[in-house]
């Protein structure tokens, strides 16, 4: 059975380890509550009585990894600030090593401020610079990056759009993985998948998907299939994974597809579902398990992490747990 496969894979392989690369950004989080309308314009006033910061963006994939027991080196940009900052201490305080983040001066770091009441969300307020590293930060950061890429068991892009994933650099780490053998797995973001090239696996989720390919509507496994191999066809990758909410999880191949069932019973917040899912897919990749196998466990993965406010992330008990009630 697939729950004893993870248990003794999970306790008996050695540790994967595994090399992210992404767009860095620091979550946080106003609870608070909401008894009356502000004077001034029609919007609730918000009394917040707590706060917390957590890692986002390419520093939660890594989080995710380093809860379900992979080994984590982190590459990326950030700016040269108190943000900045925080993020660093709290990727040390996981335990993420982060002596790949580089600091940019012509940037500051992105920030989402999430004001939160009782279980919704109010609002969002995102501080960012979104424009391309330099070609010289490239070159550097590549540079970097080269021995951990030779090191690392899987190699996963976790693009947010926000300027690190330029398509030089992105083809650049592809083809180099590619050269020595190294999977790599992308979580993409925007139109142009064609910086994805060469990759072994892009995990777009539906509206991603059908914007990449320029598909009006997916609405049937057809469209979906037909849309997944427009993008197949253009990046040459290996699998397309792509997430379907409450429909679950598709795998789609240039001959072939499977639809694995949704397992969650209970949604509360979306926020980093997908995080948790290339981030799952890696670790199991890894661990040697087949895509129907690691897409399922990542299912499940989804499944746990999205019945809580925020981003949030499990461990291979809890998924094992799941496997065992579904």
């Amino acid at each position: 059975m697939l729950t004893e496969k993870l248990y003794q894979a999970h306790h008996n392989n050695p540790t994967p380890n595994i090399l992210v690369i992404g767009d860095l950004m620091l979550d946080h989080y106003l609870f608070g509550s909401a008894t009356r309308l502000s004077p001034e314009a029609p919007v609730p006033i918000v009394k917040a009585n707590k706060e917390s910061k957590i890692i986002g963006g390419a520093a939660n994939v890594a989080s995710n990894l380093i809860d379900l027991g992979a080994k984590v080196y982190l590459g990326g940009v950030v700016g040269n600030d108190e943000f900045a900052d925080d993020v660093k201490k709290l990727l040390e305080a996981k335990g993420i090593n982060s002596q790949l983040i580089i600091n940019d001066e012509s940037r500051i770091t992105t920030v989402k401020t999430r004001v939160i009441v009782g279980n919704h969300q109010i609002v969002r307020i995102d501080k960012e610079d979104s424009h391309n590293i330099s070609a010289d930060l490239e070159s550097s950061l590549f540079a970097f990056l080269s021995p951990y890429i030779q090191k690392a068991d899987i190699v996963v892009l976790s693009d947010y759009n926000k300027g690190l994933i330029t398509p030089s650099l992105s083809l650049k780490i592809i083809t180099y993985c590619n050269s020595i053998g190294k999977k790599t797995l992308v979580d993409p973001k925007g139109l142009d998948y064609s910086k994805y090239e060469g990759a072994f696996l892009i995990k777009p989720n539906r509206k991603e998907l059908a914007e990449a390919a320029k598909s009006e509507n997916i609405s049937t496994n057809e469209d979906l299939v037909k849309a997944a191999r427009v993008i197949l066809e253009a990046t040459k990758a290996t699998y397309l994974i792509v997430t379907l909410s409450e429909a679950g999880i598709a795998i789609i191949t240039k001959d072939d597809y499977t639809i694995l069932p949704v397992a969650a019973t209970e949604v509360y917040d979306v926020t980093g579902a997908g995080d948790t899912v290339i981030a799952t897919l890696a670790y199991c990749l890894a661990l040697g398990f087949n895509m129907e196998e690691s897409a399922t466990i990542a299912n499940h993965a989804a499944s746990i992490v999205i019945k809580h406010i925020g981003s949030a992330t499990t461990n291979i008990d809890e998924i094992i747990a799941s496997l065992k009630n579904d």
